[in-house]
């Protein structure tokens, strides 16, 4: 049932400091982690969970979850992000990796990764460019780190902040990391404040893409630690406000990301790319979500209710935080029993808020889907490869189905 629209005019916008957000989007009651290691069903059903409410700028572009509470979040070794166990990602990490490296001649050199989850970016860094790097982020895991070049690596395991900022490198990355920050303008300001005056250094960025989240009506990649959301002109905007003059402005992996290169600059940044223009494509884009959302929501409702009442066996391919956006705000509980995943450390675990157990593809030799719903169409050659060599051929059905 579609909830009422708000319109808000009091929230002050983190990603450019202006009034007059206003709220299009509302979740109410999800977990707040999607991808922290529950080892019981009980645990995960239970586990804490908070409110989204998405309001978009009209001045720059950003979506804020403006409900967000930083303060309910556990970052630790218990938070299982990684994707380098698909092939698929690893060949777009590694051409990453090498391209910036070729690019920016970041050979023999310092290198800073803010968010560094397990640490396989900032290795990689390593390894192609002969660097020594530092790394930030409460979720590495030194024990599954086996790379050679370790030793030249101190990762911290800490949150960064304004108490980092005398490390210092001549590349600094984040990845994946800038949509968890709820004040993406002040942690902007550190990130400069850090570099000081060498202007030489080169700073990366990568987020989500959220004008293809809005175009697919993609629900299941709206969750509670993600709350902020960028186009490439909101992402672009908040860095020259912060001090940053953008060299590169693009997208990548099936323009699933999006990418800055940027060099710290005098005063605000001045650098502008034909794409920042799309303040009005996203105001259009925020109507139409809002009009179609509650149809498409309606639509996997009905779909999985005909497939449980037909006895079809479905599965998820992918567990973490897009299962859990889909189940949770789908309302899913009955319906799937199972979400698959080719990450070893999440089997035998279970899904934050609906409970439903990870098991490893080779589960599905014995449980035979009917139904396969791939959380990101991106891995579908991957699985049907999966499922080939497994003698399996189910239904594969896309996320973005509807």
């Amino acid at each position: 049932m579609e909830k009422e629209k708000n319109n808000y005019s009091d929230y002050v916008c983190p990603n450019c400091n202006t009034n007059g957000m206003r709220v299009f989007y509302e979740v109410d009651n999800v977990p707040v982690h999607s991808v922290l290691l529950m080892p019981t069903r009980d645990e995960a059903i239970s586990y804490k969970r908070g409110n989204i409410e998405l309001a978009f700028c009209n001045q720059c572009g950003f979506i804020s979850n403006v409900v967000f509470d930083p303060t309910k979040h556990e970052y630790s070794s218990r938070y299982e992000e990684t994707q380098g166990f698909s092939g698929t990602f690893n060949k777009f990490h590694k051409n990453l990796a090498q391209g910036l490296i070729d690019k920016y001649d970041i050979r023999n050199k310092e290198v800073i990764e803010i968010g560094c989850g397990k640490g396989e970016f900032l290795t990689m860094m390593c390894e192609l460019g002969n660097n020594k790097g530092y790394g930030f982020d409460p979720a590495y895991v030194p024990d599954r780190n086996t790379s050679t070049v370790k030793d030249k690596i101190e990762f911290i395991t800490d949150l960064y902040s304004e108490k980092y900022t005398n490390y210092h490198g001549d590349f600094a990355a984040c990845k994946m990391t800038l949509e968890h920050i709820p004040d993406t303008l002040n942690f902007m300001k550190i990130v400069r404040r850090s570099i000081a005056d060498r202007y030489e250094t080169i700073v990366f960025f990568q987020v989500p893409d959220m004008e293809r989240v809005l175009s697919d009506i993609g629900f299941w990649d709206i969750y509670y630690e993600h709350c902020s959301y960028f186009s490439l002109g909101s992402l672009s905007r908040v860095f020259k406000k912060a001090g940053f003059d953008p060299i590169d402005l693009y997208k990548g992996y099936d323009d699933q990301y999006l990418m800055i290169e940027s060099k710290p600059v005098k005063g605000e940044g001045t650098n502008k790319f034909d794409v920042e223009d799309d303040i009005e494509k996203m105001k259009l884009l925020v109507e139409n979500f809002e009009n179609k959302i509650y149809k498409t929501l309606d639509q996997w409702r009905e779909f999985l209710k005909s497939k449980t009442q037909s006895n079809k066996k479905v599965v998820l391919w992918g567990g973490g935080s897009k299962a859990v956006a889909f189940l949770t705000t789908l309302g899913i509980v009955d319906e799937i029993q199972y979400a698959v995943d080719i990450n070893p450390y999440k089997h035998g675990t279970f899904l934050a808020g609906t409970g439903q157990e990870i098991v490893s593809p080779e589960f599905l030799k014995t449980f035979k889907p009917d139904y396969v719903v791939v959380m990101n169409p991106i891995y579908i050659p991957e699985i049907k490869e999966d499922l080939n060599k497994m003698g399996l051929s189910p239904n594969i059905l896309p996320i973005d189905h509807f």
